[in-house]
């Protein structure tokens, strides 16, 4: 199953004029699929599942296209979101996909009972230190169950953070994150980060 997610997520377009102050990198999908996958295994997909900070899709598709109920892409870039409506379009997946604009950190939904999938921007530009810590924030207040996406190093913030808010890390492991050229401060075609990806429960 998961090699399969992979491959129809290769066919997600990315950013196409991405935004450097959201930190805006696409998801590879073999990470994608890995969650995916992940949450499916411990039940978490029979739950609503949502994507803070959505991009272009490729978390939010990879839900849809494995079963979940009912799958919400949240992102505050239109842009992003309007590729996000070509890729669903492109795919399509069984279950639709419900795309709204907002802030990821306050979003305007209501849900206490849902998985929350993200990539959230890692906070290396200035301005956007701890962006982190907000998406986990409110992943916090919406979800039963989340799984993120964090740089190498990540561990003891999360683990401390998940703790203060009633919240237990059950799972992490490390993955590695392909960077394309997309701003001209790259100074390489393409890059590897080391990253670090959890899964919290939330009471």
């Amino acid at each position: 199953m998961k090699r399969a997610l992979e491959q129809r997520l290769q066919s997600v377009e990315g950013f196409r004029n991405p935004r450097v102050d959201l930190e805006q990198y696409p998801t590879p999908a073999g990470l994608a699929a890995h969650v995916v996958h992940l949450a499916g295994l411990h039940d978490d997909l029979d739950r609503p599942v949502l994507d803070l900070g959505t991009g272009t899709g490729m978390l939010a598709l990879g839900a849809a296209l494995a079963d979940a109920p009912r799958v919400v892409g949240l992102d505050v870039d239109s842009s992003a979101l309007a590729v996000a409506r070509e890729n669903e379009r492109r795919l399509p997946p069984a279950t639709r996909v419900d795309w709204v604009r907002g802030d990821a950190t306050r979003p305007p939904l209501a849900a206490t009972d849902a998985t929350v999938v993200m990539n959230p921007p890692f906070g290396a530009q200035r301005g956007n230190e701890h962006a982190d810590r907000r998406f986990l924030q409110a992943a916090s207040r919406l979800a039963s169950v989340s799984y993120s996406v964090h740089n190498a190093g990540s561990r003891e913030f999360v683990e401390s953070f998940a703790a203060d808010a009633g919240g237990e890390v059950t799972h992490a492991f490390r993955a590695e994150f392909e960077l394309a050229r997309q701003f001209d401060f790259h100074d390489a075609d393409s890059k590897t980060l080391d990253a670090e990806v959890y899964r919290i429960v939330w009471v």
